[in-house]
Formats: C-alpha cells, structure tokens, sequence
C-alpha cells in the first residue's frame, strides 16, 4: 500500500486524540459537516439518552433537560442521533403513522454556547435557557423558542421561518439579517432586540413587547402586529406594506422613511406616550394608507419637532448652529407633509393644525439662521392671524388696535381738541381704520388728530391685506 493510501485510510479512522482539525475532518467524511466538536465519551452519550427518554409534560413543566447544563458536543451528537431516525417518507411505517419527532431540548441549560452553523430545523426549546447564546446562521425553520430565555443571544443572518417564539425573553437579542417570515412572537419581550434588515414578513407579533427595538431596513410586509408595543422603537426605512398595526403603541417610535401600503392598518394606533413623546414621521412614504382611525388630537407636537428642541443630543453634546438649523427644517418638512396627506382624506382641521405647525417651524429656522427681518414677519403674521389658521387673532388684534386709537383721539380732543366722547372716539377710530374717516369741521391735514387718523389708515390697510392673504392660504391652500 503506497503512502497516499495510508494517509486517506488513518483519515477515516475514529480520531484518538481530541484535536479540533482532526474531527472537522472526520465529521466531513462521515456527511456531518455542520459538526466542530469532539465527540462526546460513552457515559455522557448514556446520560443523555436517559434524559431523552424522560417523556416531556408542558403543563407540570417537565422536560427532558429540565435545567441540565449542554455544549456545543452535546447538542451535534444529539442532532445526529436524531438524523439517524427514518426520513419523513418512511416514518409511518416505522411508528405507524405517529408525527415524526422535534430534536428535544426542552429546558436545557444552553446559556452562552455557541450553535452556528447547525440544522435545528423543528427542535424545541421551550423553556430553554439561552442567554448569550450564538446561533448565527444557522437552519431554525420551524424552532420552537415558546417562553425560552434568549436575552442578549445572536441569531445573525439564521434562517428562522415559522419559529415560534411566543413569550420568549428576546431582550437586547440580535437578530440582524435573520429571516423570520411567518415566525410567531405573540406575547414575545424583545426590548433593545436588533432586528437591523431582518425579514418578518406574515410573522405573527401580536402584543410582543418590541420597546427600543432596532427594526431599521426590518421587512415586515403582512406582518401581524396588533397591539404591538413598539414605543422608542427604531423602524426607520422598515417595509410595512399591508401590515396590520392596529392599536399598536407607536410612542416615539422612528418611523422616518417607513413604508406603508393602502393595505396597511393604523386604526386605533397611538402616536405618542408621556415617557418617549411622538413618533418621527419625517419621509414617511404613506402610501395611500388610511390614517383616518388615528386620533390625531394626541399628537400634538410630531417626535421631529420635539427632536428639533432638545439643545444635547443623545450623545450628551450641545447641538452646532448647523444641527439645529437642519432639525427644524426636517420637522417643518414633516408637519407639511404630514397637513397634505391629512387635508387629502378630508381630516382638514387636523391637516390645518400641523399645517400651522410647520410655519411655527420655519420661524424657527429663520431664527437659528439669523434672519432677523424674515422672523420678525413671520412672527408679525402669527400674532395676527395664526399664518391663517387663527382666525380669532385677527379680530381681536383689530379691538385692540381699535381700543388703542380711541384712546389716543380722547386724548388728543382732551388737549388740543376738538374734543370727543368716549363713544365718539371709538367710531372715529374705527371709521378711520378702514380707511373712511371723517374729520370735524376746522381740522387741518396736519392737526395731530389727523396725523393719528393717517397712521392708523396705514395700519388699518396692513392688517386687512395681511388678513386677507393668510385667509386666502388658509381656505385654498395656497
């Protein structure tokens, strides 16, 4: 036998010495290339078998490895075990017709080990403690995580579809990339999990707890989120396309860039909660999605306003001119925007209240922008009229200017006369500020009762053509 052949024979053999090489190696010859461990010794293989033998009873709470530490060892030799049973194909002849069952890991202790790479396809984890765990990509399909602890573990680019992982603790969890379609994470804590471009579409996430989750680039087209709770959430360019959020707690959620469809569902859903304010809503791509079952009265101030606000950034540093500048024309953006979809399904007064927003915004744009003549108007025609949509300023900065003049001409009348009544005063006040005053008898063009009247002609002009642009704004949105 030359030298070749007695290589690729010793490579055949069992390994005797527990080098990490050596059985990858082997693994691979025996068709289990998913295996990296040492095979496990005989008294460990019969002690796990009689844990396997122990028959599983959910309402008592009793699993086979109900709170037995496993490895990465134990868990390939358990899996190729499993795979040693007969193919679905021949599995009724073998149990007569009985489902063919989950690798078992009911309860077992796997906290912190690390399982990439292996085919978990249906295995059960119910109850299983996984905290720490690193199960990237790894075959999931079909898993079973119900109220499994897997806080801070790392399913990174894992194949999970119709995993189901109800009440399972998925706290800070990263599952970047994972493809969860038509998984269940009803009831699910996923606090601070990062979701970052994960693929749920049609999962089932009915009143998961999904606080501070990173869900950025997340699909979740169909997906199921009724009553989901999503406040601090980050969804920014997420694709929501007929997916159902209704009641969902949206609460400073990021939704800038989001994606919805005319098939999406928002009835019911709140925007905004006292702990984290409202949701941000800048680039929003809305998508002829009916917005009407929101109650828009809550959300008085949008989450890029409140942004726009802050003086520290999140970083605890003070915000640059330049910083605050860009947030406040982001949040005027997004209140305009925001008005034209609203005004678009008949929701005019909501649609007038953010519109008004918006122009409080580029006020403050020109503020930050030190734009001192252009603030200073659009200040003016917010104390007069509310840019339009305060129609109750006009009438009584109009009483206020009427009282002020009346007051100035029963002066006057009282020094210089000619003297006039207090009800005299007022009419000839308000003659005079439209414009169509009268002057008694002997008054001359620069008497200082006439000089006022002239003056307040010229204010009297100002605030009715100011009124009547804003009015025009208002009615024909222009």
């Amino acid at each position: 036998m030359s030298e070749q052949d007695d290589g690729q024979a010793a490579t055949l053999r069992h390994p005797t010495v527990d080098k990490r090489g050596n059985w990858i190696v082997y693994w691979k010859q025996q068709g289990q290339p998913w295996r990296t461990e040492p095979e496990i010794d005989a008294e460990r293989q019969k002690y796990l078998a009689e844990c396997r033998s122990i028959l599983p009873d959910i309402g008592q709470h009793i699993y086979p490895f109900k709170d037995i530490k496993l490895d990465r060892a134990d868990v390939e030799w358990q899996l190729a075990k499993h795979h040693q049973l007969p193919k679905e194909d021949d599995w009724w002849m073998y149990k007569r017709w009985q489902p063919r069952p989950h690798l078992n890991l009911q309860g077992a202790d796997l906290r912190r080990v690390d399982l990439s790479g292996l085919p978990l396809e249906s295995a059960d984890f119910r109850e299983a403690r996984l905290e720490g765990a690193i199960i990237a990509e790894a075959n999931l399909n079909l898993a079973v995580f119900c109220d499994a602890h897997l806080e801070r573990a790392t399913f990174r680019e894992a194949s999970l579809q119709g995993a189901n992982f109800s009440g399972a603790h998925l706290e800070r969890t990263s599952l970047e990339c994972a493809n969860l379609d038509g998984a269940m994470l009803g009831l699910a804590y996923l606090e601070e999990a990062y979701l970052y471009n994960s693929s749920l579409n049609r999962a089932n996430l009915v009143k998961a707890n999904l606080k501070q989750a990173n869900l950025d680039g997340a699909h979740l087209e169909a997906a199921y989120l009724y009553d989901v709770h999503l406040e601090g959430a980050s969804l920014s360019n997420a694709h929501l396309e007929r997916a159902n959020l209704g009641g969902a707690h949206l609460g400073g959620c990021n939704l800038r860039g989001a994606f919805f469809s005319s098939a999406t569902n928002l009835d019911n859903a709140t925007l905004t909660d006292t702990r984290h304010g409202c949701a941000l809503l800048n680039k929003v791509r809305w998508g002829e999605v009916d917005i009407s079952g929101i109650d828009w009265n809550q959300a008085n101030v949008l989450g890029d306003e409140q942004e726009a606000h802050k003086v520290v950034a999140k970083d605890g540093k003070t915000k640059v001119s330049a910083t605050r500048i860009a947030e406040y024309q982001i949040a005027m953006r997004t209140n305009r925007q925001l008005s034209i979809v609203l005004r678009e399904q008949g929701l005019n007064e909501e649609a007038a209240r953010f519109a008004y927003r918006g122009q409080l915004m580029q006020r403050k744009t020109f503020w930050h922008q030190h734009k001192s003549g252009r603030y200073l108007f659009s200040l003016f025609l917010d104390l007069l009229a509310g840019y339009g949509y305060k129609f109750k300023r006009s009438f009584i900065a109009y009483l206020i200017v009427i009282a002020i003049f009346a007051i100035a001409y029963f002066i006057i009348g009282q020094t210089s006369g000619p003297v006039l009544s207090p009800v005299g005063s007022v009419v000839f006040s308000m003659t005079s500020f439209h414009g169509r005053g009268f002057f008694p008898g002997g008054i001359g063009l620069d008497d200082p009762l006439t000089v006022v009247a002239a003056f307040e002609a010229f204010i009297g002009l100002l605030i009715e053509v100011t009124f009547i642009a804003t009015l025009t704004q208002r009615l024909f949105g222009k």
